[in-house]
């Protein structure tokens, strides 16, 4: 039990800076289990994955709440989203250790980049109350291609690496979807939801998912992360986004050591 509680001690420390930031950190997650505590890089994946989900149904919830969610496309997305899930964390069990390590390094890179392109793409776009609140303008056959074919990739993504996809998510709902800034963050907390499960069980079905292992990880990231929520807006919103955008990064960073 003491192991656990050092890795709950840690990812407490760790939900401190997630929550400051506003990120996921799946991949800080990852990056912890494999890197200081010498968990092997399968079962990190799973454990982070499956970590997402309690993080994803709090901020569901919340984000219901305050109505920046758009259910109809969130359980197209998500739906498709698990499948993509449920396969492709099949398929990382046929990927060796220290190749996933990269791969998984890189994808946590590119979440960066496409973080940042989400940022720059959003601030150039016209922010009147009009354009934050419109509703998805893609309708008919569109729709029924666009929300399975982001659901789909970015389930596979998460499966297969173990990330949130976030910001893959929330670009694909704006620029397939055609959703609005405010309803593509809250949606992405309903999409992650199936995600993370159905990636979650697939892990353990294979036998990647420590059980008393993924508990000590949600009791401290959940933890830290509500007391570092406490102060984000203490600091100027340019530290923030560049923390955001450099968190997944470090991540991938210590998965390379």
């Amino acid at each position: 039990m003491i192991p656990l509680l050092e890795v709950a001690l840690v990812m407490l420390a760790l939900g401190l800076l997630l929550g400051f930031v506003g990120a996921g950190g799946s991949g800080f997650i990852i990056s912890i289990l494999t890197v200081v505590f010498g968990y092997p890089i399968h079962t990190a994946l799973g454990t982070a994955l499956a970590a997402m989900f309690f993080s994803s149904f709090s901020g569901s919830i919340s984000h219901y709440r305050e109505g920046n969610m758009k259910l109809r496309p969130g359980v197209v997305v998500g739906l498709t989203g698990a499948a993509g899930a449920w396969i492709s964390s099949g398929w990382s069990s046929l990927i060796p250790e220290d190749q996933l390590g990269y791969l998984t390094s890189g994808m946590l890179f590119a979440s960066g980049f496409a973080l940042w392109f989400r940022m720059a793409y959003v601030s150039r776009r016209p922010q009147t109350p009009e354009s934050m609140n419109a509703a998805s303008p893609v309708q008919g056959w569109r729709f029924w291609v666009n929300a399975p074919l982001v659901g789909f990739l970015t389930g596979a993504l998460s499966g297969l690496f173990g990330i949130g996809s976030t910001p893959f998510i929330q670009l694909g709902l704006m620029l397939l979807l055609g959703m609005s800034m405010r309803y593509a963050a809250g949606t992405t907390m309903l999409v992650i939801m199936p995600i993370a499960l159905a990636g979650g069980a697939g892990y353990f079905t294979i036998g990647y998912l420590d059980v008393h292992l993924l508990a000590a990880v949600v009791i401290g990231t959940m933890s830290g992360a509500y007391i570092g929520a406490t102060f984000t807006k203490r600091v100027p919103a340019a530290w923030l986004k560049t923390c955001m955008v450099l968190t997944p990064m470090l991540g991938g960073a210590i998965l390379l050591l």
